[in-house]
């Protein structure tokens, strides 16, 4: 089946000059369905803008349109390089999803522009059930992602912190480390950040409180460090 489709698709789009109107738009109008389909799973449990939203779904036919002009050329190959590495150009920064997502996005596109719709369908519906199937799992997690936490310390100037909370640290944590020092309050106040493993979860609210009785009582926080690490 898909290789009849692709077939005839194909004998359409060997070179711009015999580029049929129906191959051209059953093309782009695919890669737009699929794009708008992968563009709503994305959505699905995830909070995302409407930008981004709209991007992911109209990207794969801008993809399709540019690998299907150039299709033939000698300049193809420059063509295309130039269109994935234009997705970043002056973008912020995003998370590994966005950028997996924009990828995603752009291999639909591609697989369309050449003709491939019935391995678009089959990679975008494939796409969708793994990318489910891993977030509802504990695929990547910590195994004991409770006891891995990043500790901010609120010390004032007069108290040394190369060491003031060695003896809490060995009795409450299997590990720890600090990973930076940041001046506050005009200098009165230093800012310490700790990564480490804690023994019991459970005493965490004790190992706080003895926090809190050696640093006077200034603002202590504790998170967990699997929420750190979106960026690609």
């Amino acid at each position: 089946m898909f290789s009849s489709l692709n077939d005839l698709i194909a004998a359409s789009t060997t070179t711009t000059e015999t580029l049929s109107v129906g191959a051209f738009s059953l093309c782009i109008i695919a890669a737009l369905v699929l794009g708008i389909v992968f563009s709503s799973s994305v959505q699905f449990k995830n909070i995302v803008s409407k930008s981004f939203a709209v991007t992911i779904a109209i990207l794969p036919a801008v993809v399709c349109m540019v690998i299907m002009m150039v299709s033939g050329s000698i300049g193809a190959g420059i063509a295309v390089a130039g269109t994935f590495s234009l997705v970043r150009f002056r973008s912020a920064p995003g998370t590994a999803k966005e950028i997996a997502a924009v990828f995603i996005a752009m291999a639909i596109g591609l697989a369309c522009g050449m003709g491939n719709i019935g391995y678009a369908l089959v990679f975008t519906v494939i796409t969708i059930i793994a990318t489910f199937i891993l977030e509802n799992t504990k695929f990547g997690e910590f195994k004991d992602m409770n006891t891995k936490k990043m500790i901010k310390i609120t010390i004032p100037e007069d108290l040394d912190y190369t060491e003031v909370f060695d003896d809490l640290f060995k009795e409450y944590t299997s590990s720890y480390q600090l990973m930076g020092v940041k001046t506050t309050n005009l200098g009165s106040l230093f800012k310490l950040t700790y990564h480490l493993t804690l023994k019991n979860p459970g005493k965490e609210k004790e190992f706080i409180d003895k926090l809190r009785v050696r640093n006077g009582n200034l603002e202590i926080s504790s998170s967990i460090m699997s929420n750190m690490n979106n960026e690609l």
